[in-house]
């Protein structure tokens, strides 16, 4: 099998990654998941397509990210996984698409308005 590249995205972040056959490796920005991503949940949301599909032997993942937080990070690697995933076996596309993981998440960061505090946030009113 050859190296399968896909991206994904969510808010900032921006993950790369590549999908070859091997014995369940996860390697992301050249660290460990465990290392790179500490909390449980994090490791749960970039495992997910993986343990769906049941490949979790069967593919090394070789990520690339940067941008945004952990959270969108992780998010951004799901996705990438999820449709890597797809184009190994067309199959996967039946398991994934109803738990969402091949959706793009679009909300992003709304912008600050000038004359405002924040994005929708004023600035305090005196009315005398």
């Amino acid at each position: 099998m050859e190296v399968i590249h896909k991206i994904g995205r969510r808010k900032t972040a921006v993950a790369r990654v590549y999908v070859s056959s091997g014995n369940g490796n996860i390697t992301i920005n050249k660290k460990d998941l465990n290392t790179y991503f500490t909390t449980s949940t994090l490791q749960y949301k970039v495992k997910q397509p993986l343990t769906l599909t049941n490949n979790e032997e069967n593919f090394d993942v070789k990520v690339n990210v940067y941008g945004g937080g952990i959270t969108g990070q992780a998010e951004a690697v799901r996705l990438a996984i999820s449709r890597a995933l797809c184009e190994v076996d067309a199959e996967n596309r039946t398991t994934l698409k109803p738990e969402g993981l091949l959706t793009r998440d679009p909300r992003m960061v709304e912008r600050k308005k000038f004359g405002q505090k924040k994005a929708r946030k004023k600035f305090q009113f005196s009315k005398r």
